[in-house]
C-alpha cells in the first residue's frame, strides 16, 4: 500500500498531463462500452425476435429444409396430435404450434396476385406477442366466426388487391394430390411486418383452412417456444438423441438475417476497439515517456542509493496502472450513465435495410465486458509503461545523474 500511495502522489506531480491520459482513457473505454451495448442490445433483439418468428426449435421431417417439395407437403408431418402432447408436458416449453407453409393465387375476382401463405393456430397470435402491427381489424381468433373462412392480409398485399376489411378474396393452391383448389375467404385484418417485401405477398389464414385447401392433415413443421431462450441448445440436443426421425433445428440456424448482422457488427466494432485501444498506448506511451525523461535525475539517484532496477520499474508500472484503472472507470461510469439516460430520452433509430419500421435506440450495460475492458486497458498502460521505464532506468548513474 505504501508504494501504490507513492505512485498516486506521483501522478498528480504534474497533475494537467495526467488528467488528459485520465480523459483520453475514458473517451476510449466510454466509446467501446457504448458501441459494444449497441451491439448486445441488437443481437438480443434480433435473437428474440428471430425465437418468436419461428420458434426457438422447429420440428420438421428430415429432408424438409434440404430439399424442395415437388408436391406441397412432400414432406409434411403426420400424426403430430402425440408428439405435441408429449412436448407440452415439458416444464420448459411453453407452447407447440403446428404450421403450414403453402403459396398460390388469390384474387379479388378482378385481379390476382401471388401470395405467401401461413397456416397457424390463432393461438400464434397470442403466444408470440406482438410481431405483427394491425392497421385495421383484428388478428385471427378461436372466436370468429366458424362457418366462415378468414385471412389477414399484408398491408401492401391487400392495397394492390384493392380490399379492405370484410371483402371476400378467393385463395388457389395445389393440393397434396397435385390437384388445383380454391377456397373463398373474408379479410379478418391487414397488418403490417416492417418489411415492405412481406407486406407484399403474405397472408395468414387458421391452420384448418389451409389443410381444407391443400387437402390434407399434414403439417409444414412444428414450432416449439421455450420460457427461456437460454435452454434452446440444451432441449435440441436432448429431443434430437431422442427421436432421429425427424429433424431438430434451433432458432439460429434459421436465423439468416440475426448472423449476417453480427459478423457485420463484429467486424466493423471490433476494429473500433481496437483502435480506441491503440489510442490509450500511444497516449499513455507518449505520458510515461514524458515523465520518465523529466525524471531520469531522479531515477539516478534512488539508484545511486541502492534501489534495483525492477524497483524502479515498478514505480512507473504502478503509476501508468493508476492513470489507466481511473480512467477506465471514469469511462465505464460513463457508459452506464449513457445507457441509462437513453431508456428516458427515447431516441429512435433510421429504419434499417429492407424494412419500413425504426426501432428504439438502447445500449445493454454489460458487467462482464465492463470487467474485460478495465482489464485490457490497465493491461495496455501496464505495457507502455515497461516499454519507457526500462528504457529510463537502463541509464548508468554516472549518466542519469548528468541528465539535464
Amino acid at each position: 500500500m505504501r508504494w501504490i500511495s507513492f505512485a498516486f502522489f506521483n501522478v498528480w506531480r504534474n497533475g494537467r498531463r495526467s488528467l488528459f491520459t485520465i480523459l483520453v482513457a475514458a473517451v476510449a473505454v466510454a466509446a467501446i462500452l457504448t458501441t459494444s451495448g449497441f451491439a448486445l442490445f441488437t443481437y438480443q433483439s434480433l435473437a428474440e425476435k428471430a425465437a418468436r418468428d419461428e420458434g426457438n426449435f422447429i420440428i420438421t421431417h428430415q429432408q424438409f429444409l434440404k430439399e424442395e417439395e415437388d408436391t406441397p407437403l412432400q414432406y409434411g408431418l403426420e400424426d403430430t396430435e402425440t408428439l405435441i402432447e408429449q412436448l407440452s408436458s415439458d416444464e420448459d416449453i411453453k407452447s407447440v404450434l403446428p404450421r403450414i407453409n403453402f403459396n398460390g393465387l388469390v384474387s379479388n375476382g378482378e385481379k390476382s396476385s401471388i401470395f405467401i401463405g401461413l397456416g397457424v393456430e390463432p393461438d400464434e397470435f397470442m403466444v408470440k406477442g406482438p410481431f405483427l402491427t394491425m392497421l385495421e381489424g383484428k388478428a385471427l381468433s378461436n372466436f370468429g366466426n366458424e362457418d366462415e373462412a378468414e385471412v389477414v392480409l399484408g398491408k401492401e398485399l391487400a392495397r394492390n388487391l384493392k380490399v379492405q376489411v370484410g371483402d371476400y378474396i378467393t385463395l388457389m393452391s395445389t393440393t397434396t394430390d397435385g390437384a388445383l383448389n380454391a377456397f373463398d375467404f373474408t379479410v379478418r385484418g391487414i397488418y403490417t411486418t416492417g418489411v415492405p417485401d412481406l407486406d407484399k405477398r403474405q397472408l395468414y389464414v387458421k391452420l384448418s383452412d389451409a389443410q381444407s385447401l391443400l387437402y390434407t392433415e399434414k403439417v409444414s413443421s412444428l414450432s416449439v417456444y421455450l420460457f427461456d431462450i437460454n435452454k434452446t441448445e440444451q432441449k435440441v440436443s436432448d429431443y434430437q438423441k431422442r427421436d432421429q426421425s425427424l429433424q431438430f433445428t434451433p432458432w439460429w440456424e434459421r436465423a439468416f438475417y440475426y448472423q449476417s448482422v453480427k459478423d457485420l457488427y463484429n467486424r466493423i466494432f471490433g476494429l473500433l476497439g481496437g483502435i480506441m485501444v491503440l489510442l490509450v498506448f500511444f497516449s499513455i506511451s507518449n505520458t510515461m515517456a514524458m515523465t520518465v525523461t523529466e525524471r531520469t535525475r531522479e531515477i539516478g539517484t534512488v539508484s545511486a542509493m541502492g534501489s534495483y532496477q525492477w524497483e524502479i520499474i515498478r514505480n512507473f508500472v504502478l503509476e501508468s496502472s493508476i492513470i489507466g484503472f481511473i480512467g477506465a472507470s471514469l469511462g465505464i461510469i460513463a457508459s452506464a450513465f449513457i445507457a441509462w439516460g437513453l431508456v428516458y430520452v427515447g431516441l429512435e433509430m433510421p429504419p434499417p435495410p429492407g424494412s419500413n419500421k425504426g426501432y428504439p435506440l438502447t445500449i445493454t450495460f454489460s458487467w462482464e465486458i465492463a470487467g474485460i475492458v478495465l482489464f485490457t486497458m490497465v493491461l495496455v498502460c501496464v505495457l507502455a509503461a515497461l516499454k519507457a521505464a526500462h528504457k529510463g532506468s537502463s541509464k548508468s548513474i554516472t549518466e542519469a545523474l548528468s541528465h539535464v
